[in-house]
């Protein structure tokens, strides 16, 4: 028998012991699933870092901390975590990701919030075609790539900046502080999915997004130290960034008095991008287990020198 511990948060039990049990027997493997085995017992640790678990040292033969969090910003510097650690690569987290960044894209190219505040006039405006409007997006690890992915198949001409060389059939791809410059140059929207390291804080600061054509916008469904947030109000207000949608942000929820709240040129979201989902995410848990227990890799392990 494996024992298994649920150290995400308790409101989220409901939701996803079912889906944990039927990937569990699925995958044919014979689980103890419980919220409160002794800390020494335990094979393996599913894990939220908003959850009351940070002390991992009685976990002593435990062979792997599974997150539901694609993010691991909050827990890859813990000292007492000594055994591997995977993060959350979901389909159903990279589809809502997708969706969410294509809408958004669209909404800015269609131009379609001018068409909403425009309703008593009529003014018409016709927008380019998708491969008239560059798009570039920050960061192609899993999630990054789906979505510039999907933003190329719609006709945008896309380009990729991450901190080492990748190459994407169809994507044109940047790496390191020239690359980033390229990257930013010419796109008209650019969208955030870095990881929260120290070396991707406030990549878009004010000489960055100086480098950004007048009037581009910006999608932040990443990381909110990605963003320098002074910058940012300042590039709103001189015109230099024509909108922003954040989804992310360095306190949550965002504080009422934040100046974001009430700029007319910012849409703020309460950190809905890319939701887990309990059945999918359930299966790479236990497709993680299985992994584990036949002594094959582990699927998303973390690099802590990296940081994701």
């Amino acid at each position: 028998m494996i024992t298994v511990q649920y150290a995400a948060r308790s409101d989220r039990w409901e939701s996803q012991e079912a889906p944990l049990r039927d990937a569990f027997a699925a995958a044919g493997l014979e689980v103890d699933l419980r919220r409160d085995h002794a800390p020494e017992t335990v094979d393996y640790v599913i894990y939220a870092p908003n959850g009351d678990l940070q002390d991992f040292t009685p976990y002593t033969r435990c062979k792997a901390v599974l997150s539901l969090w694609a993010g691991v910003e909050k827990i890859a510097n813990n000292q007492t975590l000594t055994m591997p650690l995977c993060r959350m690569v979901d389909p159903g987290l990279t589809a809502g990701m997708v969706e969410w960044v294509c809408g958004h894209v669209l909404r800015y190219h269609l131009d379609i919030d001018r068409s909403i505040h425009t309703q008593d006039r009529w003014q018409p405006r016709v927008p380019p075609l998708a491969e008239e409007r560059p798009v570039t997006v920050l960061g192609l690890g899993a999630l990054g790539q789906a979505c510039a992915n999907m933003l190329a198949t719609l006709g945008f001409p896309v380009t990729g900046w991450s901190r080492s060389p990748k190459s994407l059939e169809g994507i044109s791809c940047r790496h390191g502080s020239e690359g980033l410059q390229q990257a930013l140059r010419d796109a008209e929207i650019v969208v955030l999915l870095l990881p929260d390291t120290a070396a991707t804080e406030n990549t878009l600061n004010r000489e960055t997004l100086a480098m950004l054509p007048r009037g581009a916008r910006l999608i932040n469904p990443g990381r909110g130290p990605l963003i320098d947030d002074d910058a940012l109000l300042a590039a709103l207000d001189s015109g230099q960034i024509g909108h922003a949608t954040l989804d992310v942000f360095r306190i949550e929820p965002l504080p009422a008095d934040h100046p974001y709240w009430a700029h007319p040129n910012v849409t703020v979201t309460p950190h809905i991008a890319a939701e887990t989902r309990s059945i999918t995410a359930a299966r790479v848990i236990a497709e993680n287990i299985r992994r584990g227990e036949a002594s094959e890799p582990f699927l998303h392990q973390v690099d802590r020198n990296l940081g994701y």
